[in-house]
Formats: structure tokens, C-alpha cells, sequence
């Protein structure tokens, strides 16, 4: 077969859901592997009809067991779910080190999930720079929700608000979170807070002091972002949040925010490609990587100035 019979092939069995061909679409996108932009061009027309759900959080709220439960809440709706789990990197292999899968063996042998770790590979903000890419093959291949957990790296974990249609941040008492709740940046970007491990003592003080703090904030777009409690080992409040997480997305689509912010989101992933594209272009056309390396060696010893040696680059491109 020709490389363009092989590629609609291939698109074909991601839409039919094969797990194989997803699985290996996915690696092809986080290596960048050759075949993955034609592969994604391929899929896009096919994408942006599921509804994509950002958790996360500190380490040891109870991310993944919160997944574990809206997946399987979703399942009993009859609804196809894709899960991406962003963990840290191994620093032997640069996969990823925790791996949902060990985590959520209960959604196995159910064809109707897909469970995909992905490692961060030193990309910080809470997310694999190929999460998106990855989410987008998920969209193709017909799964009505894509849950993404990011790896939980603290107050910098907000590039999931760019990505995600309604994002949760996961809390619970006794963790620090009071004074988290005090802070800037991923307290900022919820649409939903979640206190989970709810039974825990201090839980109806945290949730009140979390509250007064909310009531501080304005709305923003005509919505204020709700409290809710859970015990996600129980899958208690479960139900109640996939039913709030429904009426965020209802609220999006009567104001047109929805749209708005995909717009937004799809500007900002554009400057992401195009950095990367330029960044490519410019290491691998321009000098390569030992040129960089000699290049910064002689900034570093001060016999030539970063931007000078910048205006060069961009010159030897092409680029200007």
C-alpha cells in the first residue's frame, strides 16, 4: 500500500476505536515521530464534539481515584471515556513513572475506556506537551469524555485551563490547603472545587473558609465556582459532581463562553506550534545542536552578546 493508503488506514481504525492503532498514534505523538502530524491532520476534522474534564491538584488529594469513579459513573451513563494521566518522568527511561494503568485496573477489560500515562518529560505546568495532541486522537476516536489528571507539581499546574472545558481542583483538609486557599494560580483557574476525603476532621472548616473566600471573588462570566464534597474511595458525591460538571457545561454554551474559550485556547496552541516549529527550524536548519553549543559557549565567555547571536540565528533560517 501506498504511505497515503497506509495513513487513511490507520485513521480509519483509530475512528472504528482499535486500541492498537489509538495506542500507537499516541507514542508516535510524544516521541514526534515523522508520521504523527500527518496522522493528526488526518483525525482533526474529526474532533471537538467531546466534552474534556481538567483534574488536578496537589499530590495526595486523591486524583486518581476521583478519575477512577467519574469514569466509571460516565460508563453506567453509557458513555465512552478516554483518560490521559500526566506523571512524572523517569529519570532512567523518561516514561512515565506511577502508570494509571496499575491504578485503575478496574476499568481493564472495558473496551469502552481507554487509559494512556503519559510522562512530562521536564515540560512543566502540570501537563505533557503532548497532552493535547493526545487528547485529540482520543476525540477522534469517538470517546464522549476525556478525563485529563495532571502530574500535581503544586500552584504552576495551570496550563490544563487551556486545554480543558471545565477544570477541577482537587482539595482536602489537612494537607496545607487552608493557606493554598489564600494564594494566586491554580486556585485561580477552577470551575469547579472539589473536597475530597471529605470525611476527614477539619472538613467543614476548610469547606467554609473556602467558601468565604469565594464569596470575596466576583463571578466570573456570570458563574461563581461551586464547592463540592466527595469521598471518591466511597464514591460518595460522585454522581452530584458529574451532574455539576453537566450544568458548567450547559452555562458555557447559553453565554458563548464555550466557544470564546476554545478560540482562546486554539490562539495559544497556535503560538505553541509555532514556537516549536520555529524552534525546530532554527536548531535543526540553522546551526544543529553542537552549533548551539559552541554558540552559547562564546555567549557564556562573553565574546559574543545573546542578542546579536539571536538576530544570527534567525538570519541563517531564513527567518529574517
Amino acid at each position: 500500500m501506498t504511505i497515503t493508503t497506509d495513513l487513511d488506514h490507520w485513521a480509519d481504525r483509530i475512528r472504528s476505536g482499535d486500541v492498537r492503532s489509538i495506542s500507537r498514534a499516541i507514542t508516535a505523538v510524544e516521541n514526534n515521530s515523522p508520521e504523527s502530524e500527518p496522522i493528526l491532520r488526518s483525525l482533526f476534522p474529526h474532533t471537538g464534539k467531546a466534552h474534556l474534564a481538567g483534574i488536578t491538584g496537589a499530590p495526595g488529594t486523591g486524583k486518581s481515584t476521583l478519575v477512577d469513579r467519574l469514569a466509571a459513573h460516565y460508563r453506567k451513563q453509557n458513555e465512552s471515556v478516554g483518560i490521559i494521566a500526566v506523571d512524572p518522568s523517569s529519570p532512567f527511561t523518561g516514561g512515565a513513572i506511577l502508570g494509571d494503568r496499575i491504578r485503575m485496573q478496574g476499568h481493564a477489560t472495558d473496551s469502552g475506556i481507554f487509559i494512556r500515562s503519559m510522562a512530562t518529560r521536564g515540560f512543566l505546568g502540570g501537563l505533557s506537551r503532548a497532552t493535547a495532541d493526545a487528547a485529540l486522537v482520543l476525540e477522534a476516536a469517538g470517546k464522549d469524555r476525556l478525563l485529563i489528571e495532571t502530574v500535581g507539581v503544586g500552584q504552576d499546574e495551570v496550563d490544563i485551563m487551556r486545554l480543558a472545558d471545565c477544570t477541577l481542583v482537587v482539595l482536602v483538609p489537612g494537607l496545607g490547603d487552608e493557606v493554598q486557599a489564600l494564594k494566586a494560580g491554580i486556585m485561580e483557574i477552577a470551575d469547579i472545587f472539589v473536597l475530597n476525603k471529605a470525611d476527614r476532621e477539619g472538613a467543614d472548616r476548610f469547606e467554609q473558609q473556602l467558601k468565604a473566600m469565594l464569596s470575596l471573588s466576583p463571578e466570573r462570566d456570570g458563574w461563581r465556582p461551586p464547592v463540592l464534597r466527595t469521598v471518591a474511595t466511597e464514591s460518595k458525591g460522585i454522581a452530584e459532581l458529574a451532574k455539576t460538571m453537566d450544568a458548567y457545561r450547559d452555562h458555557l454554551d447559553r453565554t458563548g463562553q464555550r466557544q470564546a474559550r476554545k478560540i482562546a485556547n486554539w490562539k495559544q496552541r497556535l503560538l505553541d506550534l509555532l514556537e516549536a516549529r520555529l524552534m525546530n527550524r532554527i536548531v535543526t536548519n540553522g546551526i544543529g545542536e553542537q552549533g548551539l553549543e559552541s554558540l552559547a559557549a562564546e555567549i557564556a565567555a562573553r565574546k559574543k552578546d545573546p542578542y546579536a547571536a539571536v538576530t544570527d540565528l534567525l538570519a541563517r533560517a531564513g527567518i529574517c
